[in-house]
């Protein structure tokens, strides 16, 4: 059989090795020390925009506490992209709260401007304020930030800024991560950096993040002895994993370049093609390209290019399963145009780590080309 082309496996940069020594050596194996604080510098000083850095044991993590922080509990609402990955919705239910669905729009497939207005008057007219709004740059494609941010100021409903997959990613020359109330990374094996497991929050909010990081680690009060006045969790991250996020991010924007040439790579071999298309950016966008996607004329062809690559051994996944279509959330209040059900159907992630070799993209293009071509 032919190797094994991954979806988007981790991709070490070769200093990451030194922070990771340097932990060993000090002893400082533990979720603090200067590799934690070294990664949460570095992130502030990529992000910009006067940001403040925690960092945690994930994104969900981080997500979770930023609801917290927001004051949402038992019984309030938070509004949702549908079209994204669980975590993204989970940690509301983790406070009591409930998730409200809001469909995407075609032009970044996410979140709708105009849905996300028609929910909030909805809820509003039976007495229900949402608390926030959890919005993603999905793909790395940034959200229609303008509009959302608008919105937002008009309703008074915070922004947390789902950045789990756009880490490198810009709207009108800046970073994302730094639109939000708070934002959210994350560093999970798949991610454009990884630190195996991890996350960040980040808010414009220096308190914010103290308090992040006290209910990160347990909650434990100023006492010599163990004292809590407030739940906690065990959410911080560990020296050792920021010591591989620090090596990560002297090769990010590297990473950020790769994964832009793979999207151009399949889009100038594929896009002859004319039952393929792909997301381009609009102006002002700018997108790591953290997953190329495409999109086909139906979920026939969509399965037909998907097995045809699994059978020569080469990852490929489906566009996310809207969470309105999932069971988990069945019954969940929804707000929906059909945008992001038609992407499931007939959208597809292609192979796009950052350690691609061009025979490999040369290879996935080929097989696309044989099955539909």
């Amino acid at each position: 059989m032919s190797s094994k082309i991954w979806l988007s496996s981790p991709h070490m940069g070769g200093t990451e090795e030194k922070y990771v020594e340097q932990a060993f050596n000090t002893n400082w194996i533990a979720p603090l020390g200067p590799n934690v604080q070294g990664f949460e510098q570095d992130i502030e000083e990529y992000i910009g925009s006067d940001v403040h850095v925690a960092c945690l044991s994930s994104g969900t993590a981080a997500i979770h506490l930023a609801l917290q922080l927001l004051g949402v509990g038992q019984g309030d609402e938070v509004l949702c992209q549908s079209f994204t990955f669980a975590a993204s919705a989970n940690p509301v239910t983790y406070l009591g709260a409930s998730p409200i669905f809001v469909d995407s729009e075609p032009d970044t497939w996410n979140i709708s401007p105009e849905l996300l207005e028609k929910a909030i008057l909805s809820r509003l007219e039976v007495g229900k304020k949402p608390k926030a709004i959890i919005a993603v740059h999905l793909y790395g494609m940034p959200y229609k930030v303008d509009e959302i941010s608008s919105i937002s100021q008009k309703y008074d409903i915070p922004v947390i800024e789902d950045s789990a997959e756009a880490l490198g990613s810009e709207y009108h020359g800046t970073k994302c991560g730094s639109f939000g109330e708070m934002a959210v990374l994350s560093f999970n094996g798949n991610k454009i950096i990884t630190t195996s497991g991890g996350g960040a929050l980040l808010s414009k909010n220096n308190d914010q993040k103290d308090k992040a990081i006290f209910l990160a680690t347990q909650a434990r009060d100023n006492a010599p002895h163990y004292q809590h006045t407030h739940i906690g969790y065990n959410y911080r991250m560990s020296n050792v994993l920021a010591g591989i996020g620090r090596g990560q991010m002297e090769v990010l924007q590297n990473r950020v370049d790769a994964r832009r040439s793979n999207f151009e790579f399949y889009k100038k071999h594929l896009s002859e093609l004319t039952q393929i298309s792909f997301l381009d950016e609009k102006e002002g966008y700018y997108c790591n390209r953290w997953l190329t996607c495409i999109l086909t004329p139906s979920f026939e062809i969509r399965e037909k290019i998907r097995l045809a690559l699994n059978e020569e051994n080469i990852e490929s996944r489906p566009l996310w399963k809207p969470m309105h279509l999932q069971p988990v959330f069945a019954g969940d209040i929804t707000f929906v145009n059909g945008v992001s059900e038609d992407l499931f159907q007939r959208g597809l992630c292609l192979p796009s780590g950052s350690n691609l070799e061009q025979s490999d993209l040369t290879r996935i293009c080929g097989i696309i080309e044989n099955t539909i071509g």
